[in-house]
């Protein structure tokens, strides 16, 4: 079993970055994960806000692998407390699928080709981050849910 989280556009924040190396570091001490960047589109102005979300939607489509669960990262999607996103994982990781690929959409969110494969959506909150702090509360909400479901003391509940 395998997480990813797929992300659009690189992260330009070197403090951000370092943020989500760490937790990312400390994460793999649990399970593979991986964070994938699809490059930010060029040239979009001359784009409609569809085509730019149906581009992302192909080279996202390139990133998955047949038996992926796709979650996509969405204000829309279904919120969890951290205890039960870990439940949650754990379910999903028992589950025997190969990976778990979360996914972070472009500034505009989804193509509805993209909703359509995927197989839930989760929302981190009701509140708006920038898609760069979204990477790093999301690895971190990974990592507190690996540490929640051994009872190691960095989640206080």
């Amino acid at each position: 079993m395998r997480l990813s989280l797929l992300v659009i556009g690189r992260t330009t924040d070197k403090h951000v970055h370092a943020l989500i190396d760490d937790y990312a570091s400390r994460l793999q001490h649990y399970v593979p994960f991986s964070l994938d960047v699809i490059p930010e589109l060029k040239s979009t102005r001359a784009m409609s806000v569809e085509q730019q979300k149906a581009a992302e939607a192909e080279l996202i489509r390139k990133q998955l692998q047949p038996g992926d669960h796709v979650v996509l990262l969405d204000e829309h999607g279904a919120e969890r407390r951290s205890m039960e996103f870990a439940q949650w994982l754990q379910k999903r990781m028992a589950a025997g699928a190969r990976r778990i690929v979360f996914i972070v959409g472009g500034p505009y969110g989804f193509d509805s080709s993209i909703h359509a494969l995927a197989n839930e959506e989760m929302s981190l909150s009701q509140m708006t981050f920038s898609h760069q702090l979204i990477r790093v509360l999301f690895v971190e909400q990974l990592y507190r849910a690996q540490t929640i479901l051994r009872g190691e003391p960095y989640h206080h509940e």
